[in-house]
């Protein structure tokens, strides 16, 4: 219940004093409204509103305090407030039906939001379904390069002049190829067995599906702001000790679990005993402000209806965590024998049946709203991206960059050493060279004796020696058989037939 607006001031039931009697034209809220249809349209009844700041507890045998005592006192005629329906009240006065299903529920403080951090885009995925695409993306790997190797299709010569077999896929390349895929991007790695093909078939419709599932979250895990709460239900508040929790002093709640049997509430109670002096409090409002001055080390338990209303009020700072913890109702509550009880429950049912009542809910517990309307934003809504959501992707960049950069320098050094011991020459005129051809962009033939990285000019030099002597070596060749065969000489019995031929015609 609250006064209506005064020269843009509104005061509350605590900042008026106890026993007020205030005409309904000047406050308003929920059980305003309800009282005016009850009442007025109803009943037809004149009615006033008597201010009473407690809700009622029994101080002795038959004696009541707060609203209840106001019942048995005849003070009052009757109580629509935030009146919760239990056992001992019931003996005390009369019930009408529930308007209102609660039950008690956990206030917290509301975390500060966390911001994404800068591996944020790792977040659509969690850890194990990572570690599984890293055992997949090495497993697909391997039986590619397998499948490839046992698969005759996949071996090929590339033109006339080779003695051996080639094949695409080594294991680098199978490693290439799969990590290409999975990033969507195409390589110059062509399958051409058909059981290669399906390995690969398979491999992308993996990757589409896991990608498209990956980017469908990430927007959201990038952009918005999530609320990390310490506990989030009961049994997470009762297993720990580092934050308090209490109740209204004299209270239904604090009843409730003073006179329950279940383990955990139990320990709850004995734990709230144990800080009696700290963490039950004297109204609803000081558990509300002891949560908000807690810095999130303090919760209260209190009815949902509440709670829901508080945490959609001004400064925006309390939240309700968890499902309720049991369930009654609020009642209209009358003296024992009172005539209206009858009247009262019927009006209530009506209500309820023709949708009154969460008509009336909605309108003071979500359109009147003062947390939407003011900016404060819901943990659910996105923001647009800045540097600080995709730092780690400029971070896995630079990395990726900078090995690149090494791994580059280590190939180079390795080459020098390896060209130096080869050519037995020192390695500081090996990098040197291999440094001016590099910067030069000087072709290299690693055909020609399996050398590896020689200068193109001495290559061609050595190529022209070497036809140079094959060509010398064919001269004296051809050369040497010419020869042989003009100047042969004659055998000695062919001299001695001719001198005897010319002998005897002589």
């Amino acid at each position: 219940m609250m006064l209506k607006k005064i020269r843009n001031s509104t005061l509350t039931e605590s900042e008026i004093p106890r026993g007020t009697i205030l005409d309904p034209s000047m406050v308003e809220g929920y059980c305003v409204d309800l009282a005016y249809e009850i009442c007025h349209n109803r009943l037809q009844i004149p009615y006033k509103f008597l201010i009473e700041t407690k809700y009622g507890n029994e101080i002795s045998r038959g004696v009541w305090d707060g609203m209840v005592g106001a019942l048995v006192t005849r003070e009052a005629d009757l109580s629509i407030a935030s009146l919760t329906i239990n056992g001992a009240r019931e003996k005390a006065v009369d019930f009408s039906k529930p308007f209102i299903d609660l039950g008690i529920s956990i206030m917290i403080r509301k975390p500060e939001k966390q911001k994404p951090g800068v591996f944020s885009f790792m977040d659509p995925l969690s850890t194990e379904i990572w570690i599984c695409v890293i055992i997949s993306y090495i497993f697909v790997s391997a039986i590619l390069y397998c499948v490839s190797r046992f698969s005759s299709y996949e071996w090929y010569f590339e033109n006339e002049t080779d003695i051996k077999p080639r094949n695409k896929f080594s294991w680098f390349n199978a490693l290439f190829f799969s990590f290409a895929a999975f990033m969507h991007q195409g390589v110059d790695l062509l399958p051409r067995s058909i059981s290669v093909r399906v390995v690969t078939g398979v491999w992308w419709f993996f990757s589409l599906i896991l990608v498209a599932s990956y980017t469908a979250n990430l927007a959201a895990f990038l952009t918005v702001e999530k609320l990390v709460t310490p506990i989030e239900t009961v049994e997470d508040l009762a297993s720990q000790t580092d934050i308090r929790y209490g109740a209204l002093r004299g209270g239904s709640t604090m009843a409730f679990f003073n006179k329950s049997t279940l383990t955990t509430f139990k320990r709850m109670w004995n734990f709230m005993q144990q800080h009696k002096d700290d963490v039950f409090v004297q109204s609803n409002r000081d558990g509300i402000e002891k949560v908000r001055r807690s810095k999130g080390r303090f919760a209260f338990l209190l009815e949902s209806t509440l709670n829901e209303y508080v945490n959609e009020r001004l400064p925006c700072d309390t939240m309700r965590i968890g499902e309720n913890i049991d369930a009654k109702g609020y009642g209209i509550a009358t003296p024992l024998g009172s005539d209206l009880r009858e009247a009262i429950n019927i009006a209530v049912l009506e209500l309820t049946e023709s949708g009154f009542l969460n008509s009336l809910k909605q309108k003071w517990y979500i359109d009147g709203s003062e947390c939407t309307s003011s900016g404060a934003k819901d943990a659910k809504q996105s923001t647009p991206l800045n540097l600080a959501n995709v730092a780690g992707m400029f971070y896995v960049l630079i990395i990726g960059l900078g090995s690149s950069m090494i791994i580059a320098l280590c190939e180079f050094l390795f080459k020098a050493k390896v060209d130096s011991i080869r050519l037995n020459q020192n390695v500081r005129e090996v990098m040197r060279r291999n440094l001016r051809i590099s910067i030069t962009g000087i072709d290299f033939d690693e055909k020609l004796n399996y050398a590896d990285y020689w200068p193109l000019q001495q290559q061609q030099q050595q190529q022209q020696q070497k036809l140079l002597n094959r060509n010398q070596l064919s001269f004296r060749q051809e050369r040497a058989t010419t020869l042989s065969s003009t100047l042969e000489v004659p055998k000695m019995n062919d001299v001695r037939g001719i001198k005897s031929n010319n002998i005897t015609h002589l």
